[in-house]
């Protein structure tokens, strides 16, 4: 499985000059937990998310009519590939202890793996392995029958 099959491919971005109080707005109106950062030919520069917002700038008594995103914008992340095996991300998000990370195609972002993709992704799994689980109990129990008959 690749990284595209699980990744929200609706990206949500904005340019470094946006205020905090615009990228708070955003993510309320996109219904999101985070912003990707983008240069004015779509580059991904950074991620900005809710979280950050909060510990970054409402908790330091901040103007988010000030600061911007490119202030407080986190840098310090391996961006994915749409293509890369799904097993790799998913170590590498753990390793870097980030709940999203950003999908890009040439630097451009074309996505976002979070940590929900990846859990729904693994609940669809169990649920297919119960499944098949209760099938097989199923045909072994017609099985005894039509032996028994």
């Amino acid at each position: 499985m690749k990284v595209s099959d699980i990744m929200t491919a609706r990206v949500v971005s904005c340019g470094t000059d946006c205020t905090i109080t615009e990228v708070a707005k955003k993510m309320r109106d996109e219904q999101v937990g985070s912003v990707l950062i983008v240069d004015g030919d779509g580059m991904l520069l950074g991620l900005c998310t809710d979280r950050q917002i909060t510990h970054t700038v409402v908790a330091d008594g901040q103007d988010s009519n000030v600061v911007t995103a490119g202030e407080i914008m986190f840098t310090d992340f391996v961006p994915l590939e749409a293509g890369m095996d799904l097993l790799v991300a998913v170590r590498l998000q753990r390793e870097l202890a980030m709940r999203r990370l950003p999908v890009v195609e040439n630097g451009k972002p074309v996505g976002i793996v979070s940590v929900s993709d990846i859990s729904s992704f693994v609940k669809e799994c169990i649920d297919c392995i119960l499944v098949e689980g209760e099938v097989r109990v199923l045909r072994r129990g017609e099985g005894k029958t039509r032996l028994g008959k």
